[in-house]
């Protein structure tokens, strides 16, 4: 009889023991999984880093980005980045009194300057502009000069995907003239998604000499299809996807040619379009152009001022070369066949 105590006793304390240490196992197991999914959400798998970047990386997506005021510091419905270097000055101050004088709370206009490197002098000037205007976009971290140009459209473009709920971005040069009411107007007709807009090239040979000398291009003896940098615009979902893999790219001399390059094996919406005149020298004037680029400050002003006075860009429309509509249906180096009749 004590025997079968004994063994019931023990019994007992075995199923105890077991039942413990199976509930023990199941705490364990539940803190490495809540462990696990936490790191998984913190750092996903796969991404590339980015500039700006902390140990977190943002978790890259071509979905359409939201535009949610409440998550950043800055809102628009539409952003302008205009590059321009530190002592250009005068530029700047035409563009504001001309194509950016006119305040739009949808609209949202900076100059984009790096400052590593600057003279204490232009360092006092651009303080000062800054605290005149409030529309410098200031990079600290970058020396601002032609061969970092590449390197200057990622810094904004991270900065603008960190700070900024937008739709859309308008990257322009200091030379550029744009038409900002037409452009906004359009735009909302377009879907905020993997939009690439602009004037497109897809045979330009690969310069081997000069300014624009690319001396580490080896993908092909053209440069992939890509919209000329004088002004195109993207959706706000290619900022995003340039800002998480720009660890991953390469960079070369030419802003827009790496630009197209990124995006080349990205399915996204390239949109050709005549009425941006963004080629190396500027086309003429055409009072459906939307972008002009190679804009000297009296051009600038006249165009500005026939606007204000007629309500339309020329003061005469003039053709110095013919344009192209491109032809996505043949291969790159036979895109573009200029012809008559084309803005």
């Amino acid at each position: 009889m004590n025997l079968v105590r004994l063994l019931c006793r023990h019994k007992t304390a075995l199923v105890i023991g077991t039942v413990c240490c199976f509930a023990l196992v199941l705490v364990f197991l539940a803190k490495c999984t809540s462990e696990t999914l936490k790191q998984t959400l913190a750092d996903p798998p796969g991404l590339a880093p980015h500039a700006g970047a902390s140990h977190h990386h943002q978790q890259e997506t071509l979905q359409p980005h939201p535009f949610s005021p409440s998550k950043k510091d800055l809102a628009a419905f539409l952003v302008v980045l205009i590059t321009t270097g530190p002592k250009y000055t005068e530029r700047r101050s035409i563009i504001r009194s001309t194509w950016l004088v006119k305040r739009d709370s949808d609209v949202l206009a900076m100059f984009v300057v790096g400052t590593n490197g600057l003279p204490v002098e232009d360092m006092q000037n651009i303080n000062t502009e800054q605290a005149r205007h409030k529309d410098l976009l200031l990079l600290p971290e970058l020396k601002d000069s032609y061969e970092n140009l590449t390197l200057k459209l990622i810094h904004m473009y991270s900065w603008l995907d960190q700070n900024v709920d937008f739709k859309f971005v308008l990257k322009a040069d200091d030379d550029t003239f744009a038409r900002l009411d037409l452009i906004k107007d359009e735009l909302k007709s377009k879907e905020a998604s993997r939009l690439y807009w602009g004037f497109f090239s897809g045979r330009g040979r690969v310069k081997s000499g000069g300014k624009w000398r690319e001396s580490s291009w080896e993908l092909c003896d053209y440069y992939l299809p890509y919209a000329l940098g004088g002004g195109y615009v993207l959706s706000a979902d290619l900022v995003r996807f340039i800002r998480s893999n720009s660890g991953y790219f390469k960079t070369w001399q030419s802003e827009d040619v790496s630009l197209g390059a990124w995006l080349a094996p990205v399915d996204v919406k390239r949109t050709h379009d005549p009425r941006f005149d963004t080629e190396y020298k500027s086309r003429g004037c055409n009072n459906k152009y939307l972008v002009t680029h190679k804009q000297s400050l009296e051009d600038m002003l006249e165009k500005h001022q026939t606007l204000q006075r007629d309500g339309r860009l020329c003061k005469e429309e003039v053709k110095l070369r013919l344009s192209y509509v491109y032809d996505w249906s043949v291969p790159p180096s036979q895109c573009c066949q200029r012809k008559d009749g084309i803005p």
